[in-house]
């Protein structure tokens, strides 16, 4: 198996297919729950995770059955054929949707057919990568979400004060066109490793669960707790910004983006430290890093943090809240790009797609408990957004605790 950057550049347009779809959806569909549907806080934070309340039923078998699936197009691409156009055009109708159950159509279509292919596609990246590149292709590959993160974001925020259903459309023609990149691009092995009777998932993490040496399952939840502090805030970033902060609609949806750029830019530098440094060490300074600026957001009062600083093309309004978020987006590349490398570094070529599985099923099930906690909490402290400022330091503190006991999942040489 040869390392190729080109090819693994190629791959990155899947992920930047998933990242455009999900920016756009985070940014603007809980405005739309909260001025257009009127929902309250509590109920916004349960609708965010619908998605992954269904995604959480659907990625983790789906890899597992892209491990056994056998077709002459690949076990991994012929997900990806089926699931992105279905997710395109249901994405595209969400901002038509003038009542609640056709906005709950639409959205829960999108959310199946976006689960259906997402952890066959990461798979893909594994399948093409010798160990001791996992984390510099994970790098590439997340560079190439953060670019869609940021198109979605900056561009797709002027796109909504043109008209609220431009940065859809942007988002159903931007994933259809990853899709097929992907598709004439991207190879599969022919060869693939095969045991007598691998096991499935739920096999596999009551074997990581009871085995005596415990890196598996403690790197698992330590995913689902950083997380649970990534995906609260992620949910209620543009409500925070409006409501407790006080800056336009426009200058909230960029934030996102602001994130997004920081994280690109360390994307791949984040992959050779955790080569270089270690995969554990990079993460554990992710966490500590992140938390710092989180709480940094909690403790500044509003006035201050809206302060305009300078205006910069494309990234718009840079005010305080920037200088923190965009920080955070390199923290956040230490921890994410090193994670999965981890991950399916615990496992044989045969059941990557299993443990890809498993990776996705904590962190679904964190993005489900994240939203609707921080929601909870909003509704219960008088609808002060920056709570979510507290609770997430706390959560990115347990997850160190649960990276210290970590002692496999390093690069491999091959």
């Amino acid at each position: 198996m040869k390392f190729s950057y080109g090819k693994i550049f190629l791959l990155g347009f899947g992920f930047f297919g998933v990242s455009v779809i999900w920016t756009v959806y985070n940014a603007f569909v809980p405005l739309f729950l909260a001025n257009k549907f009127n929902l309250a806080p509590a109920f916004i934070g349960f609708f965010m995770t619908l998605d992954n309340i269904a995604a959480i039923f659907i990625q983790p078998p789906v890899g597992a059955w892209s491990d056994r699936l056998r077709t002459p197009l690949g076990r991994r691409i012929p997900f990806l054929l089926i699931g992105a156009p279905v997710g395109a055009l249901a994405f595209g109708i969400i901002p038509l949707a003038a009542i609640l159950p056709l906005f709950v159509a639409c959205t829960s279509t999108l959310l199946i057919s976006m689960a259906f292919w997402r952890t066959p596609v990461v798979a893909l990246m594994p399948d093409i990568t010798p160990s001791q590149y996992r984390s510099q292709a994970n790098g590439i590959i997340n560079l190439m979400g953060g670019i869609g993160t940021i198109i979605a974001s900056l561009v797709g925020s002027t796109l909504y004060e043109i008209n609220i259903a431009f940065p859809f459309w942007m988002g159903s023609v931007l994933v259809i066109l990853a899709a097929l990149l992907v598709f004439i691009f991207i190879k599969e092995p022919k060869e693939y490793e095969m045991g007598e009777k691998e096991p499935n998932m739920f096999e596999s993490l009551r074997e990581l669960t009871s085995s005596e040496e415990k890196s598996g399952i403690r790197i698992l939840w330590a995913i689902f707790f950083w997380f649970l502090a990534y995906t609260g805030i992620e949910a209620f970033l543009t409500l925070y910004a409006t409501r407790y902060v006080g800056i336009p609609e426009g200058d909230a949806g960029r934030l996102l983006g602001h994130i997004g750029l920081f994280f690109v830019i360390f994307a791949f530098p984040a992959g050779l430290l955790g080569s270089r440094l270690g995969r554990r060490i990079t993460i554990s300074a992710g966490i500590i890093l992140m938390a710092l600026l989180i709480f940094g957001l909690f403790i500044l009062p509003p006035a201050t943090l809206s302060t305009l600083i300078t205006r910069l093309p494309i990234l718009g309004n840079i005010r305080v809240v920037s200088l923190f978020l965009m920080p955070a987006g390199i923290a956040w590349a230490l921890i994410n790009i090193n994670s999965l490398p981890m991950v399916v570094d615990m496992t044989t070529a045969a059941r990557i797609g299993t443990f890809t599985g498993l990776y996705y099923l904590f962190s679904t099930f964190s993005a489900i408990v994240g939203p609707n906690l921080n929601g909870l909490l909003v509704q219960l402290s008088g609808e002060r957004y920056n709570s979510i400022m507290l609770i997430s330091p706390l959560f990115l503190m347990i997850a160190l605790i649960l990276m210290l006991g970590v002692k496999r999942g390093e690069a491999q040489t091959m």
